[in-house]
């Protein structure tokens, strides 16, 4: 990293000098209509395979499985890679939070009893493990027939009394060839419409019933035929389809993503539904692949705090095998790691579902339900706090007045720091989405020259000498500008004025520095920096680099021993272990936008800054201002 800026201006920076670090988080592993509807109830956060799926992780997958048909095959078929499959997914549940498998037909060859029986049996390893769907292939019934075609092996051995088990399963169209299923994962509702291979006029009236009766709910169509692909791996619709597009899935915007086997190589595409967002369809298909397919998987695993679906491809048979006695083609089927098989996609699923199923935003909450026992001053930017607040925009004028709503005494004062400008400062409306006032101020400040605005108490304020001696959280919201633009290194975000020496502190990189601050470093790593009452030391805290254009929480919670700072109530790594009890405060006042060396303001905060909250006790994380967990 550079330090140059800071060395300049303080000279006996030594030991605070942050070494830059790179850390690399691992990527995530890894639904009525007609027939035979189920009651809401039973379809509805179930917990599947006795409480091994954690439907309200943020984190689950999908698993899909394709054409399985070179697997029974008469008297050639080997079933032994689909259990293998299956006894992974039941195996690997719980790691990999598997929600529910999905089959894309063809199941087998030539659809004869025998070869359904087999399969049947195999599918039964899976039976109260993990939830699953299937569907008819055309090798698996008359082709020429679509889901109206009447009895068959199939429908007697994948039909609706299957599934009926199943906490999943929704219902079954009346034929009885197509079904759906609502599963939880994720803390919300999804829904997995499963198409027979030709889809009827019946049958797309069904699944728009199945959609008008779900309206809210994401789905994911899986049918057996609906694309094929290039050796490019652009995927194109096929003439069925080409069917399902026009007459179900471009107009019902619920529909996100759709998936089909029957052709290969793998490819996908993205379309624009009526409602002009995106549709992801995918062909995945590799029974042309060595062994049939080998049972080859492919997993979609969601991720909806990043934002994405990470999708692999690979075969748990051989992948349980031992290395040393893998053949040739199996160590190189293994896994497909080719853009067609291994690939995330990135999707806003808010902005993706907003049409469909908006999300309310919170509600403001009033000061009086964020108070805990223990308050010692809270201060939000909103009418409640301040009878002075402006249209966003507006000017925050010098004097302005911002109320210690806890009645403490702690008031705020604004005030230009080095005859800044009027837009130092201005009012907002912009407002981290768990924050409970809908508001924040809009701070301008910067180096060449230094400028910026504080938020300061009077002389006299309790909050100016308290101690914390049995510990303390301090919290306050935070956005940076995108892009972050101008010179910001070692910006001050809150403090106490003042200078450690004065408090007899001798441990420091210099007495000149204040007792008490949280601060912005170049890499935008937060600092926090206190100076105990009881201790001579400085135990530092350091964050991980945080991100621009996105409000964040920041809690510092101290229980009289030792501090640990927490980024939108996740635990930072680098929290010191040294002693720490109480703040060496100094009577002198507390600040919002800045902080101070040798009692003189430099710069000021760049950046919006929100509610903002201290309380003289540790507060678990379920109770700090945006409660997490």
């Amino acid at each position: 990293m550079s330090t140059e800026g800071q060395e300049s201006r303080h000279p006996s920076l030594h030991r605070r000098v942050l070494l830059r670090a790179a850390v690399a988080a691992p990527a995530a592993g890894a639904v009525a209509a007609g027939g035979d509807a189920a009651p809401a109830e039973a379809v509805e956060g179930a917990a599947a395979s006795r409480g091994r799926f954690d439907a309200d992780s943020p984190r689950f997958a999908l698993a899909v499985l394709p054409d399985t048909q070179y697997l029974f095959d008469a008297d050639s078929a080997d079933p032994a890679p689909l259990r293998a499959t299956f006894r992974h997914l039941v195996a690997e549940r719980s790691a990999a939070n598997i929600a529910f498998m999905t089959h894309l037909g063809d199941v087998t060859e030539h659809g004869t009893e025998e070869e359904i029986a087999l399969a049947a049996a195999t599918f039964s390893l899976l039976h109260g493990r993990v939830p699953y769907s299937v569907l008819a292939g055309n090798h698996d019934i008359r082709s020429s027939t679509d889901d109206q075609r009447g009895d068959s092996a199939y429908l007697s051995a994948f039909g609706p009394d299957r599934y009926r088990s199943m906490p999943t399963f929704g219902g079954a169209s009346p034929d009885g060839y197509n079904s759906y299923h609502v599963l939880r994962a994720g803390g919300m509702r999804w829904l997995i419409l499963a198409l027979d291979w030709r889809v009827s006029d019946k049958g797309l009236e069904w699944a728009q019933g199945v959609l008008d009766a779900h309206p809210t709910l994401p789905a994911v169509l899986t049918t057996h035929d609906i694309a094929w692909s290039g050796d490019d791996g652009e995927a194109r619709l096929s003439g069925h389809g080409q069917r399902l597009w026009d007459g179900l899935i471009k107009s019902h915007d619920q529909i996100f993503l759709a998936l089909g086997g029957h052709y290969w190589p793998p490819g996908r595409t993205v379309l624009r539904n009526d409602a002009d967002n995106d549709v992801h369809i995918h062909i995945t298909n590799y029974q042309d692949r060595y062994y049939g397919g080998a049972g080859m998987i492919r997993t979609y695993g969601f991720d909806l705090v990043r934002g994405v679906i990470d999708v692999e491809t690979f075969s748990p048979w051989f992948l349980a095998r031992d290395p040393a006695e893998r053949s040739p083609l199996a160590a190189e089927t293994i896994e497909l790691s080719d853009p067609a098989d291994r690939f995330t996609l990135a999707i806003d699923f808010d902005r993706r579902f907003t049409g469909f199923a908006p999300i309310s935003p919170p509600k403001p909450r009033p000061a009086r339900s964020v108070m805990p026992h223990g308050t010692l001053a809270y201060w939000r930017f909103d009418s409640s706090g301040t009878d002075a607040a402006g249209p966003p925009g507006t000017t925050v004028a010098d004097g302005t007045v911002v109320k210690d709503l806890t009645g403490n005494g702690n008031d705020l004062t604004v005030r230009r720091l080095h005859s800044s400008s009027a837009d130092a400062l201005t009012w907002s409306r912009d407002h981290h989405r768990g924050q409970p006032a809908h508001a924040s101020l809009r701070f301008d400040g910067g180096q060449s020259p230094d400028r910026g605005a504080v938020l300061t108490t009077a002389a006299r304020a309790a909050l100016n000498s308290e101690k914390f001696l049995r510990g303390y959280t301090i919290e306050t919201f935070v956005r940076l500008p995108e892009p972050f633009e101008g010179n910001h290194d070692w910006m001050g975000i809150l403090s106490w004025e003042g200078r450690n020496g004065e408090a007899g502190k001798t441990t420091g990189w210099s007495p000149l520095e204040p007792t008490c601050s949280i601060n912005l470093s170049p890499e935008r790593f937060l600092q926090y920096v206190v100076y105990p009452h009881r201790q001579d030391a400085d135990p530092t805290t350091w964050s991980h680099a945080v991100p621009l254009g996105r409000w964040m929480h920041i809690a510092v919670v101290n229980d009289g021993h030792r501090t640990v700072m927490y980024v939108d109530g996740s635990k930072i790594a680098r929290n010191p272990s040294q002693a720490s009890t109480g703040i060496a405060t100094l009577g002198k006042p507390f600040v919002l936008g800045a902080t101070q060396f040798d009692e003189r303001f430099g710069q000021g905060f760049y950046g919006w800054m929100g509610d903002t909250r201290i309380v003289g006790r540790a507060l678990p994380v379920g109770e700090f201002l945006t409660p997490y967990g």
